[in-house]
Formats: C-alpha cells, sequence, structure tokens
C-alpha cells in the first residue's frame, strides 16, 4: 500500500526528477500549490475512500502522517 500511496502522490504533483521519501513535508515541494492540494484531496477521496476534513489536514506535514491518517480511516 506505500508504494501506491507514494505513486499517488507523485503522479498528483507531477513529480518527476526526484524520488519522495515518507518523512518528506509535502508542504515544502515546489510543486505544492492550492490546486495540489484540493487534488491531492479528490485522488485520496478516489484512491482510498477517504474522506479528510480540511482542518485535519492541514495538520497533516509529512507523507508518512498523511499515510498513516488513511490507513486509520481504512481500518474503520
Amino acid at each position: 500500500m506505500e508504494t501506491k500511496f507514494i505513486d499517488m502522490i507523485t503522479e498528483v504533483l507531477e513529480i518527476e526528477d526526484r524520488t519522495i521519501e515518507m518523512q518528506d513535508v509535502f508542504r515544502a515541494y515546489d510543486e505544492w500549490d492550492s490546486l495540489a492540494h484540493l487534488s491531492l484531496i479528490a485522488e485520496i477521496d478516489d484512491v482510498y475512500d477517504v474522506v479528510i476534513e480540511d482542518e485535519t489536514f492541514q495538520q497533516l506535514t509529512t507523507l508518512q502522517a498523511l499515510y498513516t491518517e488513511i490507513q486509520k480511516r481504512t481500518k474503520d
């Protein structure tokens, strides 16, 4: 599931020139902007059938934190 998650992030943010890591602060990516934010929220909903409220999403800073939140919600 982690590889699927990384692939999704890479595709949504259109990252082509480097490898991303789970400890990365995704908001620090050059590709991160309001459109990327909305696209990522929509893709998480589509791929994992998980809706993360904006208040919660704002508290998630690393890819690992985002991944953990998705895992937590898919287990319920």
